[in-house]
């Protein structure tokens, strides 16, 4: 069992070193020696857990896949309101993106796997199919107009929030992502809220933010 343990508290180490690695130089620029040395590990011990390269970068999307996906299942399962969840998930998703290594690394590296062996498209999708789900409940509970195309419309958002979040980071390291979010926001609510709500729910971006920073 200590063995075990060992093995698996190594592996979460690798995949630590890794994230640090590939945030700071990229996938391309990261040499598994680069990791090895931030994870504290030996190149064997590196090699017992991953064959390749690609395998550990793999590795720290899938961490990041699950960190990310604990927010839907979370939103889903609580029952929020379906367009405050889309925003709350948005939020939520930047706060990890600025604070949580792994989320960040596993993001940049989706990006920049475009020659990956092994298909790393299951985060968008998952976010995409999650933001279906939160637009149809806010059409079925009337914040949300029902003539929106809620396949359409979920690309689009998480279209939106991965290009506001790499510009963020390439201009100030994310550190106004959520400001920019909230102009995103600006944008999207128009073609989102009914007219007889919009005077209601037009703000509610910036008061979730708000509610969320008194929390």
């Amino acid at each position: 069992m200590a063995q075990q343990e060992r093995a698996i508290e190594t592996r979460a180490a690798i995949i630590r070193g890794a994230a640090a690695a590939f945030q700071t130089r990229g996938y391309g620029s990261t040499s598994l020696a680069q990791v090895s040395a931030a994870a504290g590990v030996t190149k064997g011990a590196l090699y017992f857990h991953f064959d390749s390269k690609e395998a550990l970068a793999v590795a720290v999307i899938d961490a990041q896949h699950e960190a990310s996906a604990a927010i839907g299942r979370t939103l889903l399962s609580e029952n929020v309101l379906g367009l405050r969840a889309i925003i709350i998930m948005s939020l939520e998703l930047a706060r990890q993106l600025h604070e949580d290594p792994i989320v960040s690394a596993g993001v940049r590296l989706t990006i920049e796997a475009a020659n990956f062996e092994t298909p790393v498209a299951g985060p968008y999708l998952d976010w995409m199919e999650a933001c279906e789900e939160y637009l149809r409940r806010g059409i079925a509970e009337g914040e949300i107009s029902p003539d929106i195309d809620t396949v359409a419309m979920a690309h689009f958002i998480i279209s939106a929030f991965t290009g506001v979040q790499v510009v963020s980071d390439v201009l100030t390291g994310r550190d106004d992502i959520e400001d920019r979010l909230i102009e995103m926001w600006a944008v999207v609510m128009p073609s989102l809220v009914p007219t007889d709500r919009w005077l209601e729910l037009k703000d509610l971006p910036t008061r979730i933010r708000e509610e969320r920073a008194a929390a």
